[in-house]
């Protein structure tokens, strides 16, 4: 038996239970970065490690070994009898599902056997975040709960991968005037990636925008803006990695809209604080405009956002894509 875990915590958490198997944990962070559709396995291994070490300060030669790594231990399915998908239901996990739901879905697993556990909530967990909070006794007593992938679950994971790799993101909104209940968290985990386009109010999306309020509401300092921001916005499940980068991007832009007290600095310190300069205020009011005044480059899926002109927005009245 197989365990493919949605992160290390999990995995370490899971080692502490009687269940037997091998555990793996997913090599990759796909809410962010390249995830173009024309991609072959080894160009896709390079193209995501590049992302890795240029986004997380990891080494890209080492990165590309894990997902050749990661490439070569699906590969190798047919030893195992049974392979246990461990996942939850905000964003960042929907989307590590979709690919491996996508590459089995492409395969013959003859008698392996493909179970899921797929989860958005937990017993006596008022505001569960993922199964990487729980304990091991609280993990283990998921196992019983696994189920066979259906052939329905297949069938929208693939649809639902090809419109996240899809240069042309209306794919996503197409997807979703459809029958996404085969997979329940799967609709409101892509509407959530859809604020993420810049808004046509003010040309940052929804993670860019929740963090400007959270800081001009006083939570400046990261160690308390980091929490807030997680609280705020569940659907992401982003961790505090990805919220740093997002600040990282706002301060260091051309005409920046946050300050920090301790540079520019892609690493993160939990000390540091932020705070809103005049740019920052005039586009969280919604008075001017990221994109008129900086460039962007930033991937979103199979979009990739770049320049200053952007072709799609998000339009948060009508919550849908518009061109601009």
């Amino acid at each position: 038996m197989l365990h493919i875990l949605n992160g290390s915590s999990t995995e370490q958490t899971l080692r502490q239970t009687s269940i037997a198997g091998d555990l793996f944990s997913f090599r990759d962070a796909l809410i962010a970065g390249p995830a173009s559709e024309d991609l072959d396995e080894i160009s896709w291994c390079r193209t995501r490690a590049e992302h890795l070490s240029e986004d997380y300060g990891v080494s890209k030669d080492e990165s590309e070994r894990d997902l050749l790594l990661q490439t070569e231990m699906l590969g190798s399915f047919a030893k195992h009898d049974e392979i246990v998908l461990w996942f939850e239901h905000d964003l960042f996990c929907q989307l590590n599902l979709l690919y491996l739901l996508n590459w089995f879905g492409n395969v013959e697993t003859g008698k392996t056997k493909l179970s899921l556990i797929n989860v958005g909530a937990f017993p006596g967990k008022e505001h569960f975040r993922g199964i990487g909070e729980l304990n091991a006794d609280e993990l283990a007593s998921l196992f019983p709960e696994r189920r066979p992938v259906t052939n329905a679950e297949f069938k929208l994971a693939q649809a639902a991968w090809k419109a996240f790799c899809s240069a042309d993101p209306t794919s996503i909104e197409t997807l979703l005037d459809t029958d996404t209940s085969a997979l329940p968290f799967l609709s409101k985990a892509l509407q959530a990636h859809l604020r993420r386009f810049p808004s046509t109010r003010n040309g940052l999306g929804k993670v860019e925008n929740q963090s400007l309020e959270l800081i001009d509401e006083g939570h400046e300092r990261f160690t308390d803006l980091f929490p807030r921001f997680v609280d705020s916005l569940p659907v992401y499940g982003l961790g505090d990695a990805q919220v740093w980068r997002t600040l990282h991007k706002l301060s260091s832009a051309m005409f920046p809209l946050l300050n920090s007290d301790t540079g520019n600095s892609d690493r993160i310190n939990q000390e540091t604080t932020f705070k809103l300069t005049d740019a920052g205020r005039a586009v969280l009011k919604g008075d001017g405009d990221f994109l008129k005044m900086n460039e962007m480059d930033e991937w979103l899926g199979g979009v990739h956002l770049h320049g200053s002109h952007q072709r799609w927005r998000w339009d948060e009245e009508a919550e849908r894509l518009k061109i601009c």
